[in-house]
C-alpha cells in the first residue's frame, strides 16, 4: 500500500501566514512605490466582509494592487529569496521532524495549501516534498503572471476536490492508498475527514474542539 503525507503550509508548518508577507516581500524588492497603493487595500477586505467579493476575488485585487503583472523570469531570484527568509524565520522545527520522519517512512509528500504554488513551488522543493497542490495563476503568452485565479481558491472543500482530482491523475486507487493529513485550521476539516489518519497541528480552537469529537490526534508545534 502506497502511503502519502498532506501538509496543509500556513499556520501549520509555518508559523504565520505567507499570502500577505509574499506580496509586501515582491513589492519591497522590485516596486517600492507600490506602498503608494497600500491605503487601497482595505477596500478590498470592505468589500470581501459585505460579500462583493469571493475569497479568489480578494487575492487578485491585492495580487493587482502589489504585484501587477511581473515577468515568471524575472521574479524567479526574489521568490526563491523569499522561500529562505520563510524556512529561517516562519517555521516550525518540529514540523520539518514530522515531514523527515514522514519521508524516511516511505510516504510520497504532497503540499495542499491555498497560497499560491507561484512561491509554493520553491518552499516545497526546499522541504523535499514531491508534489504541491495549490492555488494557480494564469501566465499570459509572454510569460508574465496576471493577477487572475485559474479555478478556485485552494481552500476548504475546493482543496478537497484538487486532492481527489490528483489522486487521480496520478492513477492512486483511493482504495489501495493510505493518507495522513495535517493542518491547523477548521478550514481542512474536508481534507482530514477524507484521511485515514488526521492530525491537528498547533490548531485553532475550532479545529481542537472538532479533532476532540472526532478523536483525532492533536499535536502542538509551538
Amino acid at each position: 500500500m502506497q502511503k502519502l503525507a498532506i501538509y496543509d503550509m500556513d499556520r501549520t508548518i509555518t508559523v504565520r501566514g505567507t499570502y500577505t508577507p509574499f506580496l509586501m516581500h515582491m513589492v519591497l524588492a522590485r516596486a517600492p512605490w507600490r506602498l503608494l497603493l497600500l491605503p487601497l487595500l482595505p477596500f478590498g477586505f470592505i468589500a470581501y466582509g459585505l460579500k462583493l467579493l469571493s475569497r479568489e476575488g480578494l487575492k487578485t485585487y491585492n495580487q493587482r494592487l502589489l504585484l501587477g503583472k511581473p515577468r515568471r523570469e524575472s521574479i524567479e531570484p526574489l521568490i526563491h529569496a523569499y522561500a529562505e527568509k520563510v524556512l529561517s524565520g516562519n517555521s516550525y522545527a518540529k514540523a520539518f521532524e514530522q515531514i523527515k520522519a514522514d519521508r524516511q517512512e516511505g510516504r510520497r509528500l504532497v503540499l495542499a495549501t491555498a497560497s499560491y504554488e507561484l512561491y509554493v513551488d520553491a518552499i516545497a522543493e526546499k522541504l523535499g516534498f514531491d508534489d504541491v497542490i495549490g492555488t494557480r495563476l494564469e501566465m499570459d503568452s509572454a510569460g508574465h503572471v496576471l493577477p487572475k485565479i485559474i479555478g478556485r481558491n485552494c481552500y476548504d472543500k475546493a482543496k478537497l476536490d484538487r486532492i481527489v482530482s490528483f489522486l487521480s491523475e496520478q492513477a492512486l486507487d483511493r482504495e489501495k492508498i493510505h493518507i495522513r493529513a495535517y493542518s491547523d485550521h477548521v478550514s481542512d476539516a474536508p481534507m482530514l475527514e477524507f484521511a485515514d489518519e488526521a492530525v491537528a497541528t498547533t490548531p485553532s480552537p475550532a479545529l481542537r474542539k472538532l479533532a476532540k469529537a472526532q478523536g483525532w490526534q492533536i499535536v502542538d508545534w509551538d
